[in-house]
């Protein structure tokens, strides 16, 4: 086997953009490792086998951006679908539009205030804890929309997302939690938005479909018995690692904390279950977060009738073997991770990227917008060391 120009650990979003990258632009021979048997992260899809509808298999993927130099760059893999993002929420067998707007409002208090009014309620609703520092994350909602909003929405959900009582949570996980003074509920306020046309996974492989790319599958950088492992490029060839950061050094500076999610999937004999993509479950006496229904998503497609599935999410703490998804940066985390960067930093011919190698929760445009970033500062030093 001859030895790449690059080696890619991880075919995610951020792996796939710098390989194409120092493929089309410098001409390399780039050699992506993924330990999973599928290319794209975890934004990969995959056709459900008894219904036909595309499943985002570690939970759903909306793609949306403002910066325009990312949209220009992922329409050249896929078209997109004008799908707009919406989420309700179901509490006490009600269900309301989110985020908060002036129709959650107006259906929670049976009102028909208007913009002006449901300012002066919800700012005197938040003045409750006026003149007090917030000292966990159940003061900071009720000083930020009040407690009303708070209990039903907002406490319960967060509580089942953490596993802990809101009371026992910092402040600081929350910033803000805004309230819009209109009908709108588009999820997202971004520029451009949509879902690929062909799936995630058929852009997900365009983009790595090039003559200067090899992609191995089913493939562990810290498997010795497989030729392009740590101990055998590290400092040998140029890398751009992926993966848990902590890992790549052996957690030996001690394990960084992560929150997983659990889905439950359900085939139905009916051809709509709840009548939209995203349910939330805001009461803290059901156990899941969210319930997804797939077929949702791709409302021009021609799915069965009279089938359909659903994916109930749960949310907790993950364990050592369990998939990392959102980052749950306590003080101890954030003194370890910046740890471990200074480690990164000093590693010969290394750069580490993407969600898991930076420790930071990305969404899809910003894992692209990162790597594109590296791809114009780093890359080029890279290739050349």
């Amino acid at each position: 086997m001859s030895t790449p120009d690059l080696l890619i650990v991880g075919s995610g979003l951020f792996g796939l953009t710098i390989a194409e990258r120092a493929a089309v632009e410098h001409g390399a021979k780039v050699t992506i490792i993924d330990r999973r048997p599928h290319v794209g992260g975890n934004a990969y899809s995959e056709i459900d086998e008894q219904t036909g509808i595309e499943v985002h298999k570690y939970g759903a993927h909306l793609f949306h951006t403002s910066n325009e130099r990312v949209w220009e760059y992922v329409n050249r893999f896929t078209t997109f679908t004008g799908y707009q993002h919406k989420v309700y929420t179901t509490h006490q067998g009600e269900v309301f539009p989110m985020p908060i707007n002036l129709g959650t409002v107006n259906q929670f208090f049976r009102a028909a205030y208007t913009p002006d009014e449901a300012r002066e309620l919800i700012a005197e609703q938040a003045g409750e804890l006026a003149g007090t520092d917030p000292e966990n994350l159940d003061e900071k909602g009720i000083s930020l929309i009040g407690r009303p909003l708070y209990e039903a929405f907002i406490k319960n959900y967060t509580g089942k997302q953490w596993q802990t009582d809101p009371k026992d949570l910092p402040a600081s996980i929350i910033s803000r939690l805004p309230v819009r003074y209109t009908y709108n509920n588009r999820y997202f306020n971004d520029t451009f938005e949509g879902l690929p046309t062909d799936g995630y996974t058929a852009w997900l492989e365009r983009m790595a479909d090039h003559p200067n790319i090899e992609v191995q599958l089913e493939t562990d950088y810290f498997d010795t018995s497989q030729p392009l492992n740590k101990d055998s490029t590290r400092g040998n060839i140029p890398v751009v690692y992926t993966g848990p950061v902590d890992r790549y050094f052996d957690f030996e500076l001690g394990e960084l904390g992560w929150r997983t999610i659990d889905l439950e999937t359900e085939h139905l004999d009916v051809g709509d279950f709840q009548g939209t993509s995203v349910m939330n479950y805001a009461d803290e006496e059901v156990p899941y977060t969210r319930i997804i229904e797939p077929r949702h998503f791709h409302p021009e497609r021609d799915y069965p009738k009279d089938r359909t599935l659903i994916q109930r999410e749960y949310s907790r703490f993950a364990d050592s073997g369990d998939e990392p998804y959102y980052p749950i940066n306590s003080g101890t985390d954030r003194e370890r991770l910046k740890a471990y960067r200074r480690l990164a930093d000093a590693e010969p011919r290394t750069l580490f990227g993407g969600r898991l190698g930076t420790y930071q929760y990305l969404d899809m445009h910003m894992a692209i917008g990162s790597a594109l970033s590296m791809a114009d500062n780093k890359l080029p030093d890279l290739l050349r060391a």
